[in-house]
């Protein structure tokens, strides 16, 4: 499994986590904020900006019969489908300005499109990779749309199966997509803690053969960082300058100084996940000294017998170890030792001590 390149970056197996901070519609409809929302990001250690190009046309038809209308009894229940998109939507004549925003900060950006002349828009302005998101998984029309750019896509699995995930990577294909990044994701907002199975990273990897991350809608920073213990090379998260100011999905987004928390919690996570390995470990070398190990603890004279009154196992680590203890018991001193001396083998006669009655 290879690394990907996202413009300047690379994301894989071996590469730091690549951290991609979601503006989604924390914008609240005005461009200063979402201008500060990108310089934020930024600063908080994001390698990436994420936005979505749609209009509400674009996803779905102005009606307010039920099936149109967010059932439930969380923030966006009650509201037509298109009165949360049109305010949630991020207008595409800003997408030039944030685009040269964050390229000025040296900060990646790309979106998630929903539609062909949102990919149009896109790749117009030089986005160098596009995300599907999950519930757009099932649209093979859309997806062989993005994968015909070229560029490298990532895709989200809320919801799906693993056949209907298997099933989109093969229309990603099929259609010219050879650079594929694959996201965990439950798509419920937020996530409970119960709901996130974090467990299914590395069999997700294993399954697709493709870089595997987490797109996460829970609440705090701790999903992220177990997600990098379990191998995930990209983390989204939802992020706004201030939950307290409102916007569509503010109440599970991160604002700046936690996502700079999460950022460093993840970095130091994915380097103690390290590798698998056993032995001393890189600063464990010095270590061995304070291992127990078999000393004189009582002056013996040559031919003395070595019993556990005259030899111990304690600290430090320079003589035998501990596990020799009955092989040097019984034997006798091939040397007179003073206490404190460290036994070696050639402290130890080859012969045990005669008995005398």
């Amino acid at each position: 499994m290879t690394s990907i390149a996202i413009g300047r970056h690379r994301v894989g197996p071996g590469e730091p986590c690549f951290l991609v901070a979601e503006l989604s519609g924390n914008h609240n409809g005005d461009l200063e904020r979402a201008v500060a929302t990108v310089r934020a990001a930024h600063a908080a250690g994001a390698h990436a900006i994420k936005l979505q190009t749609y209009t509400p046309d674009t996803l779905t038809i102005d009606c307010d019969r039920p099936d149109f209308v967010v059932s439930g009894s969380g923030p966006w229940a009650g509201r037509t489908l298109y009165d949360l998109y049109r305010e949630a939507h991020t207008p595409w004549a800003w997408h030039r300005t944030l685009f040269a925003e964050a390229r000025r900060l040296g900060l990646e950006i790309f979106s998630t499109p929903f539609d062909g002349t949102a990919v149009d828009l896109l790749e117009e302005l030089g986005a160098p990779a596009h995300k599907v998101a999950s519930f757009e998984l099932v649209d093979d029309g859309l997806l062989a749309r993005i994968a015909a750019t070229g560029k490298p896509v990532i895709i989200s699995t809320g919801m799906a199966s693993l056949e209907e995930t298997a099933h989109a990577l093969d229309v990603l294909r099929t259609h010219g997509c050879r650079k594929l990044i694959v996201l965990k994701c439950t798509s419920s907002y937020p996530a409970l803690d119960a709901a996130m199975n974090l467990a299914t990273i590395p069999l997700l990897a294993a399954a697709t053969g493709c870089p595997t991350g987490l797109s996460d809608h829970s609440l705090g920073l701790v999903a992220p960082v177990v997600a990098a213990t379990l191998g995930a090379v990209m983390i989204e998260k939802h992020f706004t300058l201030d939950r307290a100011a409102g916007g569509v999905d503010s109440h599970f987004s991160l604002e700046p100084a936690e996502f700079k928390a999460m950022a460093e919690a993840v970095e130091r996570a994915t380097a103690m996940r390290g590798r698998a390995a056993f032995g001393p470990g890189l600063t464990e070398e010095g270590s061995f000294t304070f291992r127990r190990s078999l000393y004189v603890v009582r002056d013996v004279a040559a031919g003395e017998p070595l019993t556990p009154d005259n030899v111990r196992s304690i600290r430090p680590g320079f003589g035998l170890a501990p596990r020799y203890l009955p092989n040097v018991v019984g034997r006798v001193a091939a040397r007179a030792a003073a206490r404190g001396t460290p036994v070696t083998w050639d402290l130890v006669t080859e012969s045990a001590a005669v008995e005398v009655s």
